[in-house]
């Protein structure tokens, strides 16, 4: 990469980066807001219902409080300034879409006092109850990671 074009190359990594954190977020906001003005829907293997989880995965961390969602700032900063700093181009939509759910999650926390959760798993099991943000973040992890460990793909850029 020339250094007539790195700038260009930054302002297009910047640029997806942005407009996959503010798609998702305004998606997953939108979502929530469904839960919180009343939405539900119950099936034998799948609620939808409004749950406000005041830690992260599993309810771990709950005991941090307020505390938490600073912390949780700081994390998506660092990760934010680093994504920039690698200026790779095929991070930029994972590490966007990661990106604008957790700030989704984060906002939940300022707003509603913990993370709005509504789809929740018992068929077979119980398992945790979750949102459209951990999905994405769940797929934007595995999206990255498989481009951390098979760089063949990475070859063009």
């Amino acid at each position: 990469m020339t250094s007539s074009n790195y700038p260009d190359h930054r302002l297009r990594v910047s640029a997806i980066l942005l407009f996959a954190m503010v798609g998702v977020f305004i998606v997953d906001q939108n979502i929530k807001m469904l839960f919180v003005d009343g939405f539900r829907y119950y099936t034998d293997c799948i609620d939808l219902i409004l749950v406000y989880n005041k830690g992260v995965a599993f309810s771990m961390f709950a005991f941090l409080e307020e505390s938490l969602k600073y912390i949780q700032l700081g994390i998506v900063g660092v990760f934010l300034g680093y994504v920039i700093y690698l200026k790779k181009l095929y991070y930029a939509l994972p590490s966007g879409l990661m990106l604008g759910a957790a700030v989704s999650n984060i906002y939940d926390r300022f707003i509603h006092g913990g993370v709005v959760d509504m789809v929740y798993w018992h068929c077979g099991f119980d398992f945790a109850i979750f949102n459209f943000a951990d999905v994405v973040i769940d797929i934007a992890v595995v999206w990255i990671l498989i481009l951390n460990f098979k760089p063949n793909f990475l070859k063009a850029n």
